[in-house]
């Protein structure tokens, strides 16, 4: 080597022997090309007292040609050979760290050598980031994981540590898009722990995991920021987060579909096998429990078959009555066990059914289902002998049944005594819904179990508006939550209001998009075909904005109960204000925006707890205990000495605009014993009195497993063994 190459070798290494030269080199490979000034800032140096030495360093790294100044700019940039003398000393500090074979444990379940080529591929794949900022991360990462010197490495760890240098370097944009998602070690050991204790069912652990990725997913890369903070803060609760962009809430089945044209599996997968329609009762029960088998894959919450005992009636022509008991009841014990359900009874057949082609054993045409009345109120009438016969001991909950109530009901002999046993069962166990639908100037309403209700209100056509669809999702807007933020202030409560709802909206189109891109291939049953037509109308699936909290709201407010006239003005004014908003933004949001007032204990519970935790279990005002604090969702009425407390009729017809997505009216019966008789009393009082539409009557009970006994009221001892940790409290509205 020549001299003079020698005496510029020694230059370079004299520049970068200094520590401040060499993290000034470091500076400007990291942050590009500097200033005098924030160069100084970067080191932390005071420029009246250490402005002499700086000016030291920094022309002897000029000297070296290391660095060059961008003249117009006024800044201090690398040469060429400053990025060289860089890259040589990461070289030699790496030789210097790096174990022999560091290996790193990758999410593809194998070992792998380090290599920080790696890093900064994923940086350009999953961020979009450009290749010579990720070469600069990934340079930095392995830096500190060779200093570290942990024993072992994984891909969990380096990302880890990618993101906190994102964090430093003010990228939190990149940040943002390689987060990962998952679950901390800790909080699985604690899912396997809480699972084993209540139920040693593996799968449901599997689900849960999932759903908490796809919460965090949907969270962070499907919904606006604003949307996911009110959810996280509590302001929204957005129901089944976890399969939001997967499934739809509820289904509306319509079983004729399938007893003509029989399970078409093959075009859903050609390893399956298509069954034909079915051939006697026992196969079309069959038939339907296949239906919700297979759409329960495909849907978040519950389905339900309205028509039930109509649709299924051909296939009982002719059969005694211990056949039937015995197909339904293993029917209802397999759907109680692997499905939630509900079923829509009729007691008689609706006008608007009759003269529709009723469908028979291998899909034949058997007349009209006016036909078959007396076999639709046959099926009926051996449900609920099934259901009260396996509740003797244990209330089941599941599936559920809704009675439909309509003008003939109470007029004819056959039906009220299918409707006095039906109240019989409902005055031990309560486990029944009745939905009033009065013909004359009905739009044909169909109702699930939860209180969704839908109607002929897009083409006016039942079958094309109410079946064969259902509910594509629900936001729940914390009311109280608007209440405490707009601080008594009317103006501000609508504006708050207002934000709430658009949000909420916005979140039920996100699903809608989602639903519409990805359905085909994640609903295949649901969306499979016959002779040119899809089953399941995701098109007119109902959009539900509920509302927790009103009464604690109003409460809030107004100071005053909900029943008084200056609450109930504010609250019909709330109303109004809402529909006229939803009506507005619907034409641009889709079809089918509505209100509801829907029971959700996931919900109440959430809101409530995020609201005490915000402003203080004095400020909050919540209905339940401070152990258990919940808002409601649901409309509890106490059904005292014969009578209903008259002034909720006053209410309903103020804020009954609200509703008109759904609700659910609880009637307590309290621990007191109560004769069917008397309960049809009131149910006929309500369905003529036009004040609720659906509702139910609630049983509060205690389950002894010592005794195998139930007992009305929520006991701490049985009465009869006198067992104590062998109870079980069933109240289906707890917390809602």
């Amino acid at each position: 080597m020549s001299l003079p190459l020698r005496v510029r070798g020694v230059k370079v290494l004299k520049a970068v022997s200094s520590p401040i030269r060499l993290q000034i080199l470091n500076l400007l490979f990291d942050k590009g090309a500097l200033s005098y000034t924030e160069l100084m800032s970067s080191l932390k140096m005071n420029p009246s007292r250490d402005a002499g030495r700086f000016a030291y360093h920094l022309k002897f790294l000029l000297k070296a040609d290391l660095i060059e100044t961008e003249v117009e700019a006024k800044k201090y940039c690398l040469t060429e050979l400053g990025k060289m003398v860089i890259d040589v000393a990461d070289k030699i500090e790496k030789k210097a760290l790096k174990r022999k074979g560091m290996l790193v444990r990758t999410s593809r379940f194998a070992l792998e050598e380090f290599d920080a080529n790696k890093i900064a591929n994923s940086l350009i794949k999953e961020t979009k980031m450009s290749a010579e900022l990720a070469q600069k991360v990934a340079m930095e990462a392995e830096k500190r994981l060779l200093r570290s010197r942990t024993k072992y490495l994984t891909a969990p760890l380096i990302r880890e540590v990618v993101n906190a240098i994102l964090i430093e370097k003010g990228l939190e944009e990149y940040r943002h898009r390689l987060t990962r998602l998952g679950l901390p070690v800790h909080e699985v050991n604690a899912l396997l722990e809480s699972k084993a204790k209540i139920s040693p069912d593996s799968t449901s652990i599997l689900e849960r995991a999932g759903e908490t990725v796809f919460k965090e997913y949907t969270l962070l890369s499907v919904f606006p920021r604003d949307v996911a903070d009110a959810h996280l803060s509590g302001a929204l609760h957005v129901d089944s987060l976890g399969s939001w962009i997967l499934k739809p809430n509820e289904v509306m089945h319509d079983l004729r579909f399938f007893f003509q044209n029989g399970l078409k599996l093959e075009n859903i997968s050609a390893f399956q096998v298509s069954n034909q329609p079915p051939q006697s009762l026992e196969s079309a029960l069959f038939m339907s429990f296949n239906v919700l088998l297979h759409s329960a894959k495909e849907t978040s919450e519950t389905q339900t078959l309205d028509y039930f005992n109509v649709f299924l009636a051909p296939f009982t022509k002719g059969l005694d009555s211990a056949r039937v008991k015995d197909a339904l009841r293993l029917f209802i014990l397999d759907v109680n066990q692997h499905v939630n359900a509900s079923f829509g009874l009729e007691l008689d057949i609706p006008q608007f059914i009759r003269d529709k082609t009723a469908f028979g054993p291998q899909g034949k045409i058997l007349g009209k289902y006016e036909d078959f009345i007396e076999e639709s109120r046959f099926l009926a009438s051996i449900m609920l002998e099934v259901l009260a016969e396996e509740s003797a001991g244990k209330p089941l909950f599941n599936p559920k049944l809704i009675i439909k109530l309509h003008d003939e009901t109470f007029a004819d002999e056959k039906a009220k005594m299918i409707l006095l046993k039906a109240h019989d069962l409902a005055s031990t166990r309560g486990n029944l819904y009745f939905a009033n639908v009065p013909e004359k100037n009905s739009k044909f309403p169909v109702f699930s179990a939860s209180g969704c209700r839908l109607e002929a209100d897009l083409n006016g056509d039942w079958e094309t508006d109410t079946m064969r669809t259902g509910c594509l999702g629900c936001v729940t807007i914390n009311l109280p939550r608007v209440a405490y933020e707009c601080e008594k202030d009317k103006a501000k409560f609508f504006e708050i209001l207002k934000e709430r709802v658009e949000m909420a909206t916005r979140a039920l189109e996100i699903k809608y998009g989602a639903l519409r891109q990805y359905g085909r291939g994640l609903l295949s049953f649901l969306m499979q075909g016959a002779n040119g037509d899809q089953y399941f109308r995701l098109e007119n699936c109902l959009r539900i904005i509920s509302l927790a909290g009103f009464k604690e709201a109003f409460g809030v407010l107004c100071d005053e109960k909900l029943d008084s006239e200056k609450t109930l003005g504010f609250a019909e004014e709330t109303a109004q204000a809402i529909l006229t908003f939803l009506n507005k933004i619907g034409r641009r949001y889709g079809k089918r925006l509505l209100p509801a007032m829907l029971p959700s204990s996931e919900a109440s519970e959430r809101l409530a707890q995020l609201d005490i935790e915000k402003y203080g279990v004095g400020k909050v005002r919540f209905s339940g205990t401070r152990e258990k604090p919940f808002y409601s969702t649901i409309r509890r009425l106490n059904f005292h000495d014969g009578n209903l407390p008259l002034e909720f009729l006053t209410v309903e017809r103020k804020l009954g605009g609200l509703r008109v997505g759904g609700s659910v009216t609880v009637i307590e019966l309290e621990e007191m014993e109560r004769k069917p008789e008397e309960l049809v009393t009131l149910t006929k009082h309500l369905f003529e009195s036009k004040s609720v539409e659906f509702f139910t009557y609630n049983r509060k009970m205690t389950y002894c497993s010592n005794c195998g006994k139930s007992w009305l009221g929520l006991l701490h001892k049985c009465p009869s063994c006198g067992s104590i940790g062998t109870l079980v409290n069933f109240d289906r509205f707890a917390t809602a």
